[in-house]
């Protein structure tokens, strides 16, 4: 038996950055399923049982779906949904699960070891929010509540996390911390389900082997820019200088407990030291609170941490560009931001969209997942691995998806179409991260459960569960191409020239009647009562952009005289006392009062106004 390890005598303040553990994130914040069978309340004695039935099906230690469904009692869909959130979330590169075509992944399996480990996660709970301390103040700079209030929930997606500015949300150093305390607390539990016991010793000498102990990795990672390229057991004291041509000799179980444990509580010591002087002290001048008014003229309209995602937050009544070249680390999050619209322009690994409102956000290309959460009247459109949308209204989602959409929560009034953009980089980027355009399951979302077990904010215990309304297919006459404008000028880089994801025939049909109506549009603006020199900018939008427009909108007089395409005929209307403006390119309106602008038309619809 190897000898006890000594415990640290230096304060965790001195301990270098690069020597301290970290939980995971990924599978907290992507991994986590509102499936009622994956959820014990005894995962310990429920898991040990299941893993050695799951190791029975298979000699290879790996399980497909089948596998899957029969022993945990879930449907093929369900299982096939475990096996790609685990995918999505698997910390070793090297496995083949990550580099198989959807077609083999059933071929492949998971290992079981690690889905183990996902399974016994799904009891975790996330990090509440914390209070706002003038609740009053934050109102006001707050949306107004959606019009659909009244009948569709008691609290919309924003209601709940309104109190919430980026000091108010839980930090990061709230959630590590309350993952690793999580981790702490079923430590044990944990590594008795990699362990085994010495041969013809009894179940009392458990021991883990090299490969048993790098599963970890899953929950853990060392350092302080991210764990890519490195194994656990390199930081491990027992296997740290085991010959790779020789097997390094298994450790007991106990010993590997005590080493994390002793880590963990070093890092929690290193976080609680880290946070006091901001709850305690003035808060650093990249910590205050930020008024929205001025978050929209900031200079550094993102956040960018050394580890972890880079944060777009707080953007309001303005747009936003970033590349890749803008962004550290492969993940990001857009939190809080309002009438607004940002651009992501990049390869990723994970995205969160969390509490926006009235925004249109593009994200690139997102190998591995992608999480909208508590947002309302908002626009997605993104390739991706696979989307999970979460508590959200009103909202619409342009898709380029390799699996299907995964729906949970309180959601109303949901609309999917297919992806509808392209860029320069944009090929080159799903390459990257391994995309694939020929399979796009935007048009199949699969809806869970209404609670969320993991969620208590939005879902208190006791409420009972029902299945998540879905998303309903956009219609086809209101599809249109969205278009990313060239930010930078000249030619565009990058070899992609149009949309990568093949449309369904019914909105490529749809679209060639909409070009079909650009002549009738453009006899319209000939005929309309408009100085020569209007006429001439509105034709050469039309001629530049190539859409075909649904809205035209000009002064006459003392009245606003709005062109509406309808019913495949233009209606001509006056109003008086109302505002039109084309918002982002959106058709949104104000009323002469207050100035407020709000959506009019719940979709993209093309505008031209002319004031």
């Amino acid at each position: 038996m190897s000898d006890p390890i000594e415990p640290s005598t230096s304060s965790s303040s001195t301990k270098d950055p690069a020597l301290l553990i970290h939980p995971r994130r990924e599978p907290f914040e992507h991994g986590l399923l509102p499936i009622p069978k994956l959820i014990f309340t005894d995962p310990t004695q429920t898991l040990i049982p299941l893993k050695q039935k799951l190791i029975e099906q298979s000699s290879s230690h790996r399980v497909n779906s089948a596998a899957i469904s029969e022993v945990l009692q879930i449907s093929i869909d369900h299982a096939r949904l475990v096996l790609d959130t685990l995918a999505s979330v698997l910390h070793s590169e090297s496995d083949p699960l990550l580099k198989s075509k959807p077609d083999v992944v059933d071929e492949v399996g998971a290992d079981v070891n690690d889905l183990v480990l996902f399974l016994y996660i799904q009891s975790y709970k996330k990090l509440l929010p914390r209070t706002h301390k003038d609740s009053a103040a934050v109102a006001d700079v707050w949306p107004s509540t959606s019009a659909f209030d009244g009948y569709l929930s008691a609290l919309s997606p924003l209601q709940l996390v309104r109190s919430n500015s980026r000091r108010f949300v839980p930090s990061q150093a709230d959630e590590e911390a309350h993952q690793l305390s999580y981790l702490q607390k079923h430590l044990a539990n944990i590594v008795s389900l990699l362990a085994e016991p010495v041969e013809g010793e009894g179940e009392e000498s458990l021991v883990l082997t090299m490969e048993k102990f790098e599963h970890l990795g899953f929950l853990f990672y060392f350092g302080d820019k991210g764990s890519e390229g490195y194994h656990l057991g390199q930081y491990a004291p027992f296997f740290a200088n085991s010959d790779p041509d020789m097997p390094a000799v298994p450790v007991p179980a106990a010993q590997v407990h005590d080493w994390v444990l002793q880590n963990i509580v070093s890092s929690l010591e290193n976080i609680s030291e880290r946070i006091s002087p901001k709850e305690n002290g003035p808060p650093s001048s990249s910590d205050q609170d930020v008024p929205m008014a001025d978050a929209c003229t900031s200079t550094n309209k993102g956040s960018i941490s050394v580890r972890g995602p880079s944060f777009i937050e707080g953007i309001s009544k303005s747009s936003l560009i970033k590349q890749a070249s803008d962004l550290k680390g492969s993940s990001v999050k857009v939190l809080n931001c309002h009438d607004s619209v940002i651009y992501i322009l990049a390869p990723l690994r994970y995205a969160t969209v969390y509490g926006c409102s009235d925004a249109t956000i593009v994200l690139g290309a997102v190998g591995k997942a992608v999480r909208i959460e508590h947002c309302e009247r908002v626009h997605v459109i993104t390739a991706a691995k696979r989307i999970c949308i979460a508590n959200c209204r009103e909202c619409m989602f342009f898709l380029g998806v390799n699996q299907r959409p995964l729906i949970v929560g309180d959601n109303h009034k949901l609309q999917v179409a297919p992806y509808n953009t392209f860029y320069g980089q944009l090929e080159e980027h799903m390459n990257e991260v391994g995309i694939d355009a020929t399979i796009n399951r935007w048009n199949e979302p699969l809806a869970l459960g209404v609670v969320d077990p993991h969620d208590s904010l939005s879902h208190p215990a006791g409420v009972s569960d029902a299945q998540a309304e879905s998303g309903s297919h956009l219609d086809p006459e209101q599809f249109t191409n969205f278009l990313i404008p060239n930010w930078y000028g000249g030619e565009s880089e990058g070899s992609t020239k149009d949309n990568p994801f093949p449309l369904p025939d019914i909105y490529v049909a749809s679209q060639q009647r909409n070009q079909n109506n650009l002549g009738e549009v453009k006899q319209l603006l000939r005929e309309a009562p408009l100085e020569e020199n209007r006429k001439r900018e509105l034709s050469t939008a039309l001629h530049l952009l190539e859409i075909s427009v649904s809205f035209i909108a000009f002064k006459e007089n003392d009245f606003c005289v709005i062109m509406l395409w309808n019913n495949q005929e233009w209606h001509r209307k006056k109003l008086s006392g109302f505002i039109f403006q084309s918002y982002h390119g959106h058709l949104a309106v104000s009323d002469g009062a207050t100035g407020r602008i709000n959506p009019l038309y719940f979709g993209m619809v093309p505008c031209i106004i002319m004031h």
